[in-house]
Formats: structure tokens, C-alpha cells, sequence
């Protein structure tokens, strides 16, 4: 929904085309709400037709909450990395202990 989102306003209705055989236009409708409520998206009121926008500050907070734990993420798999080549030895013919070639 979020992607379909970034392309424009859209309706409940036309938020659920896709999903609709594999989830109920109640269950659209409070996937909607969730979003609503995370400041994700923005529905307003335009006579009948109620458009869902895209809320660009709570997509910036989220990418900046997501910026850390990335970071976090990829420094520990770094020390992965690093402590892998460590132990993925294995002995020559001599006893010495060579690394694994890929």
C-alpha cells in the first residue's frame, strides 16, 4: 500500500484492488488505520471521496529510526565476517593452520 502510495493519492477502495481475494476491504480498511496511526499516511475528505497520501515527516522518522539499527546491523556483521575467518581454518599436511580458500 505504501508503495502503491508513493505514486500518488489513492482510495480505500482503490488501495484494495490488489489485495482484494486475499484480504476483506474491512481488513484494507484497518491495515489503513494502522498506517494512519503509525504517521505513515494522511486521509482527508473531498466531498465522498476520502484520498490516502503518503505522510512524508513519519516516512522521514521512520528512516532515520531505520538508519540506526542498519548501522547497528551491518557493523555486527562485520565482526561476523571477521571472527568467521578466524575459525574457518583448516589444517595443512604439516599441522599448520591455513585459511579455507572460497
Amino acid at each position: 500500500m505504501l508503495a502503491q502510495l508513493s505514486k500518488g493519492e489513492a482510495s480505500v477502495s482503490d488501495l484494495a484492488k490488489p489485495f482484494l481475494g486475499q484480504m476483506s476491504l474491512p481488513a484494507v480498511t484497518k491495515h489503513i488505520k494502522v498506517l494512519e496511526k503509525a504517521g505513515l499516511v494522511t486521509k482527508s475528505k473531498d466531498a465522498q471521496w476520502r484520498p490516502c497520501k503518503l505522510n512524508s515527516d513519519g516516512l522521514k522518522e521512520v528512516a532515520g529510526w531505520m538508519e540506526e539499527y542498519r548501522v547497528f546491523w551491518e557493523e555486527s556483521f562485520d565482526r561476523l565476517e571477521a571472527y568467521l575467518k578466524t575459525v574457518t581454518t583448516e589444517p595443512d599436511k604439516k599441522g599448520k593452520r591455513n585459511a579455507r580458500k572460497k
